[in-house]
């Protein structure tokens, strides 16, 4: 895979420089009305329930590779293919996108700063319509487990000091107040970060000062030198504070596809609540 042709946080400015770069692959992931209104020049559309799959009442669950394969080939992400995905709300579904491509070894990718609102609000050149139609490239796959954490990784590293889970639901669900699976609360000494607290709604969503980000997290623990684990019900929200973390030069974090759907919905999760 060649070298990143893009920061993994891409101003819009940068990228509205490769609109005309064939390696590069935009990738949008607002709703489909949303998308035949406006996008980037050259944008593919992608609806989100193509990267995500659930075995009710757990949702948010990563497809078969052997899907996400066919797809990301049939959008023309091929090994030496930087994708910038980009979304209209501000970077959930859009980091989503992200964490699935590093999860599946991909890593030249970039979150566009503010997505499509940034896009648009700042005047940057549109299209209507159904969007490209990109020449098929076969994907490479090579499954990085570091990325992802599953009920059974976080249970037995519950006592762990090294370890750090990051809550990105509302206080509400946080605390037990709003119950959204069989049990509501947290995982057991998880911190709460509230996703959006990451972007800065007077920048067009676009992510908020860097060293404001960090002291806030720090304040909570949330350190470069720990393994960070992200989470909220589906691992939609909880996309965003991965991206968010792995931008921020985070290194050691990982996603948990199927969050409190999974963890709150099982007998045999401990919890915590208030």
């Amino acid at each position: 895979m060649s070298q990143p042709r893009l920061p993994l946080l891409a101003d819009p400015a940068v990228l509205a420089e490769h609109l005309e770069d064939p390696a590069v692959r935009i990738i949008d992931l607002s709703p489909g009305e949303v998308f035949a209104e406006h996008h980037a020049p050259g944008a593919i559309h992608l609806p989100y329930n193509e990267i995500v799959t659930s075995r009710p009442p757990v949702g948010g669950l990563v497809p078969p590779h052997e899907h996400l394969h066919d797809l990301f080939s049939r959008l023309g992400i091929g090994p030496d293919t930087h994708v910038a995905a980009m979304d209209a709300e501000g970077g959930g579904a859009a980091g989503r996108l992200l964490w699935t491509l590093e999860l599946l070894g991909h890593s030249a990718v970039s979150l566009v700063d503010g997505g499509l609102r940034a896009w648009v609000e700042e005047g940057f050149p549109i299209e209507r319509g159904p969007g490209a139609a990109p020449q098929a490239t076969p994907f490479e796959t090579a499954y990085d487990s570091t990325r992802e954490a599953d009920a059974t990784h976080i249970r037995a590293h519950l006592e762990d000091a090294d370890t750090i889970l990051l809550d990105a639901r509302s206080a509400e669900e946080y605390t037990g107040q709003t119950v959204r699976a069989k049990r509501g609360g947290r995982i057991p000494g998880a911190v709460h970060y509230e996703w959006t607290r990451g972007m800065d709604r007077t920048r067009s969503l676009r992510l908020r000062d860097p060293d404001q980000l960090r002291e806030a997290l720090a304040a909570l623990g949330v350190t470069p030198e720990h393994e960070i684990i992200t989470y909220c019900h589906t691992h939609h929200r909880s996309a965003f504070s991965y991206a968010l973390l792995r931008i921020l030069g985070y290194h050691r974090v990982r996603g948990y596809p199927g969050s409190w759907s999974d963890w709150g919905n099982r007998d045999d999760t401990p919890i915590e609540t208030g």
